[in-house]
């Protein structure tokens, strides 16, 4: 049994982070991480821990996915996620909505309670309601220093790099929550949920609620959610791509994951990195910026939190 997770990679450096934060985000990181794991030793299954996981980061601020959301060109908080099974390879998905609590629950009642695997904004809303899913005033999501850092971004017009300035960390950063789990039983599960980009427009969605770019999961290869450049994500498939490398080529999942991340993502222009987990139980958590908000735990109590490039 083992959960690995991220909150978000990105420019993530140490001279960037006061010691009170830094302990913040394991801490949060670690919360999230025995939320999960209780679920697989309790004899769960690997979509409930992935769920676990996924909603203990929502509900804190110090990441990009519900509770803690950036602010699109609007000044609105709008949530993507997603969630795959890979015992069967269903999937489901939200994208654009703005009163639910827990995005990663509704992308799980898509998969389970509709015949869909994505629906968006006021419809995915109303789906999530008749499912009795906690639904909030979008008031719920606003947070003081999102708010301000999004002012900051509004105010200077800025480009795509300023309009990645994490209040946090005072720097870049990628921001978006996601969680692999592999159950006693041999069945994977990947999941990911963020409040996309600072400053937004256009009811621009990113990777994180496709299937096959922020998410996938299939028993027989593997499971990944990335976090970064969603554009790039996209376009490369990242998650599936992934998988395919693993599946058709026969590579490793390391090696697959790097032949990815580090290769085809850069070549590109675009950056960010991804949390992975094989059906050996072999994990992967493989960036090419400066950091990653990541862990994972095998056993109860031994969990591992990872925020810079050199910590292994």
């Amino acid at each position: 049994m083992t959960l690995v997770i991220h909150g978000g990679a990105g420019t993530i450096k140490r001279e960037n982070m006061t010691p009170e934060r830094e302990a913040a985000y394991r801490a949060g990181l670690n919360q999230a991480l025995d939320s999960g794991y209780a679920v697989l030793a309790q004899g769960g299954k690997s979509l409930d821990a992935v769920i676990a996981a996924i909603k203990v980061m929502e509900d804190n601020p110090l990441f990009n996915a519900g509770k803690g959301a950036v602010f699109t060109n609007e000044g609105k908080n709008e949530l993507d996620a997603s969630i795959m099974d890979g015992s069967n390879l269903m999937a489901g998905a939200v994208a654009g909505v703005t009163t639910i609590k827990n995005p990663i629950t509704a992308a799980h009642a898509v998969m389970t309670k509709s015949d869909h695997v994505m629906l968006i904004g006021a419809g995915a809303e109303k789906f999530a309601a008749e499912q009795g899913l906690e639904i909030v005033d979008p008031a719920y999501f606003f947070d003081s220093l999102r708010y301000k850092q999004w002012q900051r971004v509004q105010q200077k017009e800025a480009g795509k790099e300023a309009a990645l300035i994490d209040p946090y960390s005072r720097d870049r950063k990628f921001g978006t929550v996601g969680a692999v789990a592999l159950d006693r039983y041999g069945n994977i599960a990947a999941g990911t949920s963020t409040g996309g980009m600072t400053n937004k427009k256009y009811g621009r969605v990113g990777d994180a609620p496709i299937i096959g770019a922020g998410t996938y999961a299939d028993n027989a290869t593997c499971g990944v959610s990335a976090t970064g450049w969603g554009e790039y994500f996209i376009r490369l498939a990242v998650a599936h791509d992934i998988n395919a490398l693993m599946r058709y080529a026969g590579l490793p999942l390391q090696q697959a994951a790097d032949s990815v991340v580090m290769k085809k993502v850069p070549r590109l222009g675009g950056d960010g990195g991804i949390i992975a987990l094989d059906r050996h139980g072999n994990i992967s958590m493989t960036f090419n910026t400066t950091g990653m908000y990541r862990g994972y735990i095998t056993k109860k109590g031994e969990g591992k939190t990872f925020i810079y490039q050199d910590e292994k």
